[in-house]
């Protein structure tokens, strides 16, 4: 009982947390641990409730970081194929003119 009786805190002050505070990492591991804890059935029934909210919150904000990872990866290989097409007509001009 002694489980139950804080694991609704734990859930309630984490999720007092401001996002910006928390990483990817960081609410991966608390995901997982959630996960554990609800599939092991040993919470009670307001304790799997207040653990599949946190758990969706969780969810929610790791497939956000992941989409704005993704975004940034699609950002920076088309600005980097640019740069390197753009550097490699700039040295072959280059390098032709000065011969």
């Amino acid at each position: 009982m002694g489980k139950m009786a804080t694991f609704p805190n734990k859930v309630f002050s984490m999720s007092g947390k401001a996002h910006k505070t928390l990483s990817f990492e960081t609410a991966m591991a608390e995901l997982e641990q959630l996960v554990a804890e609800m599939e092991s059935g040993k919470l009670a029934l307001d304790d799997s409730l207040a653990a599949y909210k946190r758990g969706a919150e969780l969810a929610a904000f790791c497939r956000s970081r992941l989409d704005d990872a993704q975004q940034q990866v699609r950002v920076l290989e088309e600005g980097a194929l640019r740069d390197f097409a753009a550097a490699d007509n700039t040295n072959a001009q280059g390098a032709g003119g000065t011969k």
